[in-house]
């Protein structure tokens, strides 16, 4: 994430400008623009004391399940990705569907719904002529960034009953290649030519792979590598072209069809496939859309800007849902740190997002009020002002605040957005508090994974609690079951979080041992998070089962829980924490915050060098002091305290194979490249 980092370092420098008027005019102003604008609450679809239905069996539900049964699918003409996206080309009346940014003055050119649909159905044509069958036993690889392309394959297959399978960069060829082998893929479509070489380098380990449809020009290198193991190189406009001159009709899926195949890259051992169905996809995606509907529908004039991987199911089923309605999708440059001007550009309505991005705006808005107690004042003031607005369910952005202190931070979010959504891992409540005042919008957080599509909780339109994920959607039932090692017992409302509905997938592809681990003989999906019931029905997300592992003397550690609590520390960028069974305590290695580290620098007289800071033994003392404090306010205890720590300089990231593309630690990875300090940490600290 060091693009995210370096990108964002200057988004929100002077946020919050030249304050002219006195802190009396500000009230008085303030008190005034209140009175004659009154604004109403939001009425929540449920009772926020009592969020979730307990139902016979000890889980919980929703208390929108239509008639007490499982909800599904929110159109009854809507069941497969196929007919979502028709019923988007009706009710948008063959509106703006795929944008994207060309032309020298790079603003963005849309291609409408009934364009998309006739490059699908040539597209699916063409893979038709190239030996490709239509039906779910079809395996078409995608290795793209997200553009136009990617979601004609996608909508392509759909139509032609054809799964999709979803390769990225982060999974690393060897991985890429066992995908490829797992599930006999013949086709592959590449947007870059390199990406087209790693393939060709590997192409006698990958047997299967015939085809590569290439959405750029394939280079000379392309052409020679594929000569040689005789591999057909084809053009994507050239496919299209021949698919629209030899037209086959759509063959529709069945709602049980086999949609796609989302390969988790997860944080140890090889890739698992994740199968969903359409019916998996439509459902979870419909019970988000009824989740929320009363106070906040989706609209075909709804724009979503897809920045996120479309690898992965929160950009996947995003797109899912908002196809369904109608809405358009135009898509970012692709480089994080141009993130603002894609916005601003674009200017879109719906808005999801990961923590870390939020993080770092929080971050930036506070590093740039710190100089002046007059602008941190007027901050606080602000923030004060809206919070009492939120916890009464008033959700705005046309207050006095908002046009003197937070309406530059709605503008570079490009100036439109009603509704954010936060997913991948928890956001922190005091960012989480910051975001919905800034923003002036209405701000959801989820929990879920792959295997349950996307979503199993969301928060609840109207309530400002934070430390929750919020009740089980509709058509999601959850239960927590014991986890005795770690002291989780059911009875006092804490244990694994279990998911059962028409949301949880069907097992992983040829893999019945882990299927076996992950889903239980009564269909329920066992997380690997542990969670917590809140008295008003809803849940927290307390820890994690996986990642676990045993010290010499018998104690479990939990390395997330631990890791999460010391990046609290306002030194801490990220952190990982690794244990030995034979040794008695952990040890840590800390990516330390360079712009608070060099605040505390300047203020001791010390070097700017980011890497001589992080060599220095005062340095490292001053940050193991201030974590372990922390560790301590957050009443972990002794035995899960670090003994000792490393200071590395350089962020853990996706691109350097140390974290997951949905931003977790890699452990097996860390563990490796850490493997020799840490043994060192211990040598040094003997057993003692």
């Amino acid at each position: 994430m060091q693009h995210l980092r370096d990108g964002s370092q200057t988004v929100f420098d002077g946020v919050i400008g030249p304050v002219s008027l006195t802190v009396g005019a500000v009230t008085v102003a303030a008190t005034a623009y209140y009175l004659a604008t009154r604004p109403k609450p939001i009425l929540p679809p449920v009772n926020l004391k009592n969020q979730s239905v307990l139902l016979e069996d000890g889980s919980r539900g929703s208390w929108l399940n239509r008639d007490g049964e499982l909800f599904e699918f929110m159109f009854e003409d809507v069941k497969t990705l196929h007919e979502g996206f028709k019923r988007g080309l009706k009710v948008s009346n063959n509106g703006p569907c795929l944008g994207s940014r060309t032309g020298p003055n790079k603003t963005y050119e849309w291609l409408s719904y009934q364009e998309v649909y006739n490059r699908a159905q040539a597209f699916g044509s063409g893979l038709i002529l190239e030996g490709q069958k239509p039906n779910s036993g079809t395996f078409i690889g995608i290795y793209s960034a997200n553009r136009a392309e990617w979601t004609i394959t996608e909508q392509a297959c759909s139509m032609f009953s054809m799964a999709t399978v979803a390769l990225y960069d982060t999974l690393g060829s060897d991985a890429c290649s066992y995908i490829i082998n797992q599930t006999e893929m013949q086709l592959v479509v590449v947007d870059k030519p390199d990406k087209a070489q790693l393939l060709l380098d590997n192409i006698s380990t990958i047997p299967s792979l015939k085809v590569l449809v290439l959405l750029e020009p394939a280079s000379s290198k392309n052409q020679e590598t594929a000569k040689n193991h005789n591999i057909k190189l084809v053009q994507f406009a050239d496919l299209l072209e021949k698919g629209k001159k030899n037209l086959r009709d759509p063959v529709p899926p069945k709602s049980d069809d086999l949609a796609m195949i989302c390969y988790t890259s997860g944080t140890t051992g090889e890739p698992k496939g994740v199968m969903l169905t359409h019916r998996n996809v439509i459902s979870n995606m419909s019970a988000v859309a009824f989740h929320v509907e009363k106070c906040i529908s989706v609209l075909s004039t709804d724009v979503h800007l897809s920045y996120l991987p479309l690898a992965h199911m929160f950009e996947r089923g995003m797109q899912a849902l908002l196809f369904m309605y109608g809405a358009r999708i135009g898509f970012s440059q692709g480089d994080i740190r141009l993130l603002t001007d894609d916005l601003q550009a674009l200017k879109p309505t719906v808005f999801p997002t990961v923590p870390r991005l939020l993080n770092r705006m929080y971050d930036k808005v506070y590093a740039g009020v710190k100089g002046s107690s007059l602008k941190s004042m007027l901050l606080n003031w602000a923030l004060a002002a809206k919070e009492r607005e939120i916890k009464r369910a008033i959700i705005r952005k046309d207050s006095i605040w908002d046009k003197i202190v937070f309406g530059k931070i709605q503008k570079m979010l490009g100036g439109n957005i009603r509704c954010v959504i936060i997913g991948s891992a928890p956001l922190e409540d005091r960012v989480l508090s910051f975001c919905r005042c800034a923003f002036g919008c209405l701000i959801l957080e989820g929990y879920g994974q792959t295997e349950a599509t996307a979503g199993i909780t969301f928060s609840v339109p109207g309530d400002s609690a934070t430390g929750q994920v919020g009740a089980p959607l509709p058509g999601c039932m959850v239960k927590l079951v014991d986890v005795p090692e770690m002291d989780y017992y059911a009875k006092d409302d804490k244990g694994e979080i279990c998911a059962k509905g028409p949301g949880v997938f069907l097992g992983y592809y040829k893999n019945p041992e882990k299927t076996e681990e992950a889903l239980d003989s009564d269909g329920w999906l066992h997380t690997g998070d542990i969670g917590m019931w809140l008295p008003g029905g809803t849940l927290k997300i307390i820890d994690r089962k996986k990642n676990i592992f045993k010290l010499a003397q018998g104690e479990y550690i939990a390395a997330e829980k631990i890791e999460n609590t010391y990046m609290r520390s306002q030194f801490v960028a990220q952190c990982f924490v690794e244990g030995d069974s034979l040794q008695p305590y952990i040890m840590g290695v800390i990516v330390p915050d360079e712009e608070v580290l060099f605040k505390w620098a300047g203020e001791k007289g010390l070097t700017k060098d980011f890497r001589q800071l992080c060599a220095s033994e005062k340095v490292k003392s001053m940050i193991l002091a201030d974590i372990l404090q922390t560790g301590k306010t957050a009443k972990l205890k002794g035995f899960e305290q670090v003994k000792d720590i490393i200071l590395h300089p350089e962020l853990f990231s996706v691109e350097n194979g140390l974290l997951t593309p949905t931003f977790k630690n890699k452990r097996p990875q860390l563990r490796t490249t850490f493997k020799s300090e840490i043994a060192t940490l211990y040598k040094l600290h003997g057993s003692s």
